[in-house]
């Protein structure tokens, strides 16, 4: 018995050793990854690294990972040259294969989003628009709720509205589905005009209200090609195939 007790401790010693090396491994490997994906990728901030399954140590000896998230807090993007902030920026990696002398590793499938929220995509609007959470019903078929003062919104555009504008000095409001299409041009599209009753005004104020937004300095690797507008703001999300993670 007391052989047996002694080879239990021997056990849970070694057992206690290589999970606190296991542990060790890990969060060094999260953090040279962190490293390389800020390095890799031009970013201002170090990405938060998780990388899933246990133990680690054996997933390093067969090359290949279970999972590794990647997060940040914050990306800074520019829209048509304005700022623009994408909080909430995650991509999650699945059967992340490494290569022979671990200097980089391609993932099966990548699952990423990012968010953008109602007052950045004001910033970022027709000068006099202000875009906001459209309610439950309209966001569930992709619509935002566009405001502004009808006479700023046509005269910050350049436009002319002649004779008419003196009928013009009132706020109006329109819903417009939102589209993400190839490249991360978010496009804007108007349902409908309230009944204006001035000829031409309907064609002035579409071509305000209906305008694309490029997105350009959002983070690799996955290509985010859908958009689900949220209470807090615009969610982007996309899968990526044999993403590659650093290198």
């Amino acid at each position: 018995m007391r052989a047996l007790r002694i080879s239990l401790i021997i056990v849970v010693v070694f057992g206690g050793l290589f999970v606190a090396a296991d542990r060790i491994a890990v969060n060094m490997a999260e953090s040279e990854v962190a490293d390389r994906v800020r390095s890799s990728q031009g970013l201002t901030g170090t990405p938060s690294v998780s990388i899933k399954g246990f133990p680690f140590l054996t997933q390093v000896f067969s090359k290949e990972l279970d999972g590794v998230d990647v997060g940040l807090k914050t990306v800074t993007a520019t829209a048509d040259g304005r700022p623009v902030n994408i909080t909430e920026v995650r991509a999650e990696l699945s059967n992340v294969k490494i290569n022979s002398d671990f200097s980089s590793a391609v993932a099966d499938t990548a699952d990423g989003s990012g968010r953008v929220s109602y007052e950045d995509l004001t910033r970022a609007a027709p000068q006099g628009a202000t875009v906001a959470y459209a309610g439950p019903e309209r966001a569930a078929k992709g619509q935002v709720k566009v405001s502004g003062s009808l006479l700023d919104l046509l005269k910050n555009a350049g436009k002319d509205p002649g004779r008419f504008e003196s009928l013009l000095k009132r706020e109006i409001t329109v819903y417009s589905s939102v589209e993400l299409r190839e490249g991360g041009t978010v496009r804007l599209r108007t349902e409908s005009l309230p009944g204006l009753s001035v000829p031409g005004l309907d064609g002035m104020l579409r071509d305000v209200l209906d305008y694309d937004l490029e997105l350009k300095g959002l983070p690799k690797p996955v290509t985010l090609d859908k958009v689900t507008a949220e209470k807090d703001g615009l969610k982007f999300s996309g899968t990526g195939r044999n993403v590659s993670l650093v290198g």
